[in-house]
């Protein structure tokens, strides 16, 4: 339902179908029949927001619920903001166009860390108090979840419940204890404390957090009986875990529109930089018969002639080849179109390549992660230049002609010689287009390499590991590309810049928070839109609150009190620190379904932990 105050103003903005709703597989209900209304917010646009198969999932699971009413909300661009400014118009609710300030919970997804401006700048627009000591009353409970949860300080002043891991089962448990207290006439810090009791729930107003002269955490303490550690949610059986039949199609296109299918979550790997592959440990499969009906009836019921099979790394999936069986028995004919984006070199193969050019060609796109073969012991890759060739050749003999190739710069112990390499590297793959007999004639093969800036994240082997300046990030990016000399590469890479400030938000503590919200008063949000950041105005920002950027970006040590240390992933902080050492002597370390390494993940008692050495435990 259109929001009639913005009705007047839609000729005046970019693109108005961000803002007008009514989608076909929107949630349409009675307001007068439901009991609990949540605002999805998704603090970016609307195009960002409608790829992302988190909020499908959990929109969809919670309008499955008679009583729950669930809205999507995107942060409205500079455009239409200034409009809800001038007008005194605030944030609604794209499926009812009512303001969500009377709304009972408030949700935010925090996929980047550089969308924390844009969660207070909601807030802000919705006329709902930043601070939730300032919000009262058992409404407006403001909860976030996702990645970026797993390091909640730099936003625990304003938001009142996290969830930590995967959302299914704990978010519908905190909405029924809502209904709970609310019946009883409980208040809202009675709520919050018995929050706190169910697991995979993080109340930050329940821990107190001090600090030594040095500004390194002291201790981080634990108020009113909540737990000393918060540990994660997780759903152990895919094929029962709750999935879409339906996704709302937007009216104009998004960044990714097409059927996105989950196959399975965590990964086996181990790479020492990847955050997502130790959140989501242990891995845990959908089977084929599950994922194929997903599919045929989400196809059927948006109209999409294309299916992403998401995963971090789709050809770890064990019955891949079935699958693709499976799938192609009814796409083929439905002139529907197959891709799986996360593939590893050594996992692509022509029976593989068949089933994914039956329909059209995808794109290709592999992730070596680094130049030499020394830089990828040390992340623990585990793939080698041969592997990459050989899969480029296959891909080359079946009629491809682009291959798009990812890497890291700033890794731990990396010199120039290792940032020289992906240049090298990429040089290979050309070459082995024109060694190729079979390659389609008259075609030239386009390269395309890009590099992000290494960030230590947390939860990883490299959390306790520096971070490169912005100077040493460039000189590196400049280097690799003066020694790129063909025109069949094209040399994309990240701006140094915006990984900088990225790095002081991952692994930064609560007194962030007060950086957050002068950031906001001062206009900034949008910080991951280049037309939008100025890192200039956000170290004016950093240094007036008394704060210094670097301290967030310094090497630390083992024995240091991390801001995230009370939250429970799984995997323990001795498995992470061995990984860390092992990276130094460029050690690797096998995966999952080779060898356990007793990562900790063993104690949800399922997933590949079990599926050979189900005696493991941590």
């Amino acid at each position: 339902m259109i929001n009639k105050q913005i009705e007047p103003y839609l000729l005046k903005v970019q693109k108005p179908g961000r803002y007008v709703g009514g989608e076909i597989n929107s949630a349409q209900k009675n307001k007068d029949e439901i009991d609990i209304r949540f605002a999805f917010c998704f603090p970016d646009t609307y195009e960002i927001g409608m790829s992302h198969l988190g909020m499908k999932i959990l929109y969809s699971q919670f309008n499955s619920v008679p009583y729950i009413w669930c809205e999507r909300v995107f942060a409205p661009w500079l455009d239409m903001e200034k409009i809800m400014i001038e007008k005194n118009i605030p944030l609604w609710g794209l499926e009812s166009g009512e303001p969500i300030t009377n709304f009972e919970f408030i949700g935010f997804t925090l996929q980047y860390e550089l969308s924390f401006t844009n969660v207070l700048q909601m807030l802000k627009l919705a006329n709902i108090p930043l601070r939730s000591r300032d919000r009262k009353g058992l409404s407006q409970i403001v909860v976030a979840g996702g990645p970026c949860a797993c390091n909640p300080e730099p936003l625990a002043d304003f938001i009142d419940i996290f969830f930590i891991g995967e959302g299914e089962e704990v978010d519908l448990e905190v909405i029924e204890l809502f209904r709970k207290c609310r019946n009883e006439g409980k208040n809202r810090d009675e709520f919050l404390h018995l929050c706190s009791q169910i697991e995979g729930v993080y109340v930050p107003s329940l821990y107190d957090v001090t600090y030594d002269e040095k500004g390194i955490i002291k201790d981080i303490t634990p108020l009113d009986n909540a737990p000393a550690k918060i540990r994660k949610r997780i759903m152990m059986n895919m094929d029962e875990s709750f999935y879409p039949e339906k996704f709302v199609v937007p009216l104009i296109e998004i960044v990714h529109d097409r059927v996105v299918q989950e196959i399975f979550r965590g990964c086996i790997r181990g790479c020492r930089f990847c955050q997502a592959g130790f959140l989501n440990r242990p891995v845990r499969e959908k089977s084929p018969y599950t994922i194929d009906r997903q599919c045929h009836t989400l196809c059927r019921n948006t109209g999409y002639d294309e299916i992403s099979l998401s995963s971090l790394s789709s050809s770890d999936y064990t019955k891949i080849r079935e699958l693709l069986e499976q799938l192609t028995q009814w796409s083929i004919d439905e002139k529907v179109s197959l891709s799986l984006p996360s593939m590893r070199v050594d996992g692509f193969d022509n029976e593989i390549l068949s089933k994914l050019k039956t329909v059209r060609k995808s794109g290709l796109t592999f992730a070596p992660e680094a130049g030499t073969q020394r830089m990828r012991d040390v992340i623990n890759k585990n793939v080698t230049e041969e592997e990459l060739i050989q899969t480029c050749t296959v891909a080359f003999k079946g009629g491809w002609t682009a291959v798009k190739l990812y890497f890291m710069i700033g890794l731990p112990t990396e010199t120039l010689e290792d940032v020289l390499g992906i240049g090298e590297l990429a040089q290979k793959v050309v070459n082995c287009y024109y060694h190729n007999e079979n390659r389609q004639k008259g075609k030239q093969v386009k390269v395309t390499i890009s590099t992000s800036s290494f960030i230590p994240k947390p939860f990883t082997p490299f959390q306790w590991e520096p971070q490169d300046s912005i100077e040493e990030t460039r000189r590196k990016q400049m280097a690799l590309k003066e020694n790129i000399t063909s025109r069949k590469i094209v040399y994309n890479y990240h701006e140094a810049k915006v990984s900088y400030l990225e790095g002081v938000f991952a692994r930064g503590d609560r007194r962030l928070c007060k950086v957050l919200e002068k950031a906001v008063e001062r206009g900034l949000h949008f910080d991951g839109w280049d037309e939008c950041f100025s890192l200039e105005k956000w170290l004016d920002v950093i240094r007036d609150c008394g704060l210094d950027p670097d301290f967030y970006l310094r090497r630390r040590s083992f024995d240091e009190i991390l801001p995230w240390e009370h939250i429970d992933y799984g995997v323990t902080k001795k498995f992470l620190k061995s990984e860390c050492e092992k990276a130094y002597n460029n050690q690797t370390t096998p995966n999952c379904r080779e060898s356990c390494s007793v990562c900790g993940a063993a104690k949800y008692g399922g997933g590949v932990c079990y599926e050979k050495r189900a005696s493991v435990v941590s």
